[in-house]
Formats: structure tokens, C-alpha cells, sequence
């Protein structure tokens, strides 16, 4: 005979969501090294906010649920709500009980950017790498410099002659004129952007279209994977290279976030 299509409405159980993660599930080891680092970073939060006044979201909560966010590569706060609200997994890892109300996505990113004014997305990265240290998976035999472009928040319409006898607009809309840039060679040493100066005209090769970007580069310890270091500069073409060899002068575990030109 055929069962029946009993739909269930509300759910009862005795097993917390800690006894429903399996023993080896890779986030259990992550949680153990996060716990550990926001343990340190509690006076770093006190300051952050008032004595009074309603709570906010708990940021070692919302440094828990931004991991996720990378781990997991959740495209938007939006979808990470979405997965908070009925990912069993995700709710045990940022802390929330199951029947606690899931945070609206726009006061997250309010929240989310409180913590990132406050420096303390650069202490819980700092603190991390001590964690690593401290259990010697830092080695500093074999590192390598990747890089990647970054578009710049500025149109191409923007990048226009240093001398200032660009061509003008072809129309009379002031608000999003029409260039004509036909026959007209650009260059970073004769043209820049009027609303990003330090923007530079790149493409990641040949056939590629180009747009005004800045260089990111990531230092990674190769032995075990781990990124130690950042920095931000500017698109030369050189600038993988240059910043390879501006961070082999120094001690390349010291620091990270630079931002250089």
C-alpha cells in the first residue's frame, strides 16, 4: 500500500544543532581557530560600541556569518539571510538558536561596514595568521605573488588628455554625453581619468577590452596554502613584479592591507 503524505508543520527535537554537525566537518575545526581569535578581539569590540541603546548584532556573530559568506562564496547579503533562515549548518557555526529571527539584509551591511571602518576585519585577519604561526603552518622557503585587476569605479568616458584638448561631447546631454573618440590614441602618459587620477588604463591581455583598474595582489605561503599578505597598487603592467620584490625586502609575514604605489 502506498504511505501517506503526511506534511509536517512544526518541528520538535532533542538534538541540538551541535549533535547534528558531524564530528569531521571541516567547519568545526574553522570555529575552534574563530572562537579563539574573538575571544582577543572582545576589548576591540567594546569600543566599538556605546554602553547604552539597543543591541545590535553581536559582532563576533556577524565576523562569523561574513565567513561563511567567503567559505562558502554567497553572493550577496542577501542570499546569506536566505541561507541563515533554513541552513541548519550555517546557524550553528555563526552562533544562532534555531527559532531566533534572521537579521533584515540592509541592517547587516550597516553593521557589517561599522566593523570594517573600525579596523577590525584587519585585527581578526591579524590574529588569524598569529593562530597559524603559532602552529608553525607559516614557512617563509616558498611564497608567490598573484595578482589580479580591479575595476576602477570610473567610466572610460572620464579618462581624457592631461592637456585638456580632449574631444568634448558630440550632443548636448550634459548628464551622460556621447564621446567621440574615433581616431584618438589613449594612454596612461598622455590621458587620465578626471574623477579617479590614480586609476590606469590596463587589460589582462591580448584581445581583452581595456578599462581604468588598480593591480591587487595576494601574497600566499605555499606550503600549506594561507594568504599572508595583501596590497593594492596601481595597474602599471610591472606592478605584479614590483610588488613581488618590494615585499622580498622586507619580511614577508609583517603586515598586510598595504596599500602602495
Amino acid at each position: 500500500m502506498s504511505g501517506a503524505d503526511t506534511q509536517q508543520s512544526t518541528m520538535f527535537s532533542y538534538l541540538s544543532p551541535e549533535r547534528r554537525v558531524p564530528a569531521g566537518h571541516p567547519l568545526r575545526r574553522i570555529r575552534t581557530i574563530v572562537d579563539r581569535v574573538l575571544s582577543r578581539l572582545c576589548a576591540s569590540f567594546e569600543q566599538m560600541y556605546a554602553a547604552t541603546g539597543r543591541p545590535s548584532i553581536a559582532p563576533e556573530k556577524l565576523l562569523r556569518a561574513l565567513l561563511l559568506q567567503i567559505l562558502y562564496s554567497v553572493r550577496s547579503e542577501r542570499l546569506l539571510m536566505e541561507q541563515l533562515a533554513y541552513n541548519l549548518l550555517f546557524r550553528w557555526f555563526v552562533g544562532m538558536n534555531l527559532d531566533e529571527e534572521v537579521w533584515v539584509p540592509t541592517v547587516f551591511s550597516k553593521n557589517r561596514d561599522r566593523l570594517l571602518e573600525g579596523d577590525v576585519a584587519e585585527a581578526f585577519f591579524d590574529e588569524v595568521l598569529a593562530e597559524a604561526r603559532g602552529l608553525d603552518l607559516l614557512s617563509d622557503e616558498h611564497f608567490t605573488v598573484d595578482g589580479t585587476l580591479l575595476e576602477a569605479w570610473a567610466g572610460l568616458k572620464s579618462f581624457q588628455r592631461k592637456d585638456g584638448s580632449s574631444a568634448g561631447p558630440s550632443d548636448s546631454d550634459p548628464g551622460n554625453p556621447t564621446m567621440d573618440f574615433h581616431g584618438e590614441k589613449r594612454g596612461n602618459q598622455t590621458h587620465e581619468s578626471t574623477t579617479d587620477a590614480e586609476a590606469r588604463l590596463a587589460r589582462k591581455g591580448d584581445g581583452k577590452e581595456a578599462k581604468l583598474c588598480y593591480g591587487a595582489h595576494v601574497l600566499m605561503e605555499n606550503r600549506n596554502g594561507l594568504v599572508v599578505n595583501t596590497r593594492l597598487t596601481l595597474a602599471t603592467g610591472t606592478s605584479e613584479r614590483d610588488a613581488s620584490n618590494r615585499d622580498g625586502r622586507r619580511d614577508p609575514w609583517s603586515g598586510h592591507g598595504n596599500v602602495g604605489s
